[in-house]
């Protein structure tokens, strides 16, 4: 599961420019070294949700729908391979978000286009079953007027899952459904498929996202056991651990301002940076990274 890919510094010129966004933000250099290390551990391509072998691979998503996203499609497809955009609708053509031409570009190309929501509420577990329902109907409403086929697939934001989420999911017509949850094991909800993912964050090694996407047991185990360490901990003070959450997230924010700034004065003085940036990645088999 991959976001924005943006150049050295450029944290602001793609997806969400809140605390705690950037540290799902690879810069271009780390993108490519990634792409470099799972094309070289994985011999089979990235299959989409819509194929019917699509459990026979890795599937590769990039949430948001950050205008990085165009760059991480040329990137991808200069290996032969497609991705899942999912996007957050109420953000199509606001300032570094996609455009809905460039949404339907990215179908046309044959990316697989779904649902992030409309507005990207987190955590997504607060909402009552029919706000649900509405940020998922309303969302595949608009991409569906916009790429002029249906959508079957989204991702939940923010990693909050809960089965309600999917079952107003399933309700809203979607088919599969992609959470934050480090495993293989897919479920079904009410007809929809729940399928795990592996982060990958901006401190995560080209080496590790390789490994994630083949398959080694070990790096998934390390990240699921993290993974559920911090799930016990929201269970068990969930307002603490939020508090908590969100004061490191606005340290890690204010440092990765400290250390964008000289690369962003040289940037300046040598030219504008490219506005490019992107997401994404999903385990192999029936997991996705």
């Amino acid at each position: 599961m991959y976001h924005d890919v943006v150049p050295e510094g450029g944290f602001a010129l793609s997806g969400f420019n809140i605390v705690g966004a950037d540290h799902y933000k690879l810069t271009e250099q780390q993108f490519e070294q990634h792409l470099a290390a799972i094309a070289a551990a994985v011999k089979e391509k990235p299959v989409r949700i819509s194929d019917g072998d699509w459990h026979t691979s890795f599937l590769f998503t990039v949430d948001d729908g950050g205008a990085s996203s165009m760059y991480v499609a040329d990137q991808l497809e200069r290996l032969g391979w497609r991705a899942h955009f999912l996007i957050a609708t109420d953000y199509i053509g606001t300032t570094g978000f996609l455009a809905a031409a460039q949404i339907r570009e990215l179908a046309e190309r044959g990316h697989c286009i779904g649902s992030h929501t409309c507005s990207h509420p987190m955590p997504m577990w607060d909402c009552t079953p029919e706000q649900m329902y509405n940020e998922w109907y309303d969302s595949r409403q608009k991409l569906e007027s916009i790429i002029g086929r249906e959508i079957i697939c989204a991702s939940v934001p923010g990693g909050a899952y809960v089965p309600a989420i999917a079952a107003a999911a399933a309700r809203a017509g979607y088919r599969s459904l992609f959470n934050s949850e480090p495993t293989c094991q897919v479920q079904e909800v009410a007809g929809c498929r729940v399928i795990g993912r592996y982060g990958i964050l901006r401190t995560t090694t080209s080496a590790e996202a390789a490994k994630l996407a083949s398959g080694d047991a070990i790096a998934r185990s390390r990240q699921w056991a993290l993974w559920n360490t911090k799930k016990v901990v929201k269970k068990v003070a969930a307002k603490p651990y939020a508090a908590a959450r969100k004061l490191v997230m606005r340290r890690r924010y204010a440092e990765s301002k400290h250390l964008a700034a000289a690369p962003a004065t040289q940037v300046s003085s040598e030219g504008s940076a490219s506005e490019r940036s992107a997401q994404a990645i999903a385990p192999k088999g029936p997991g996705r990274t």
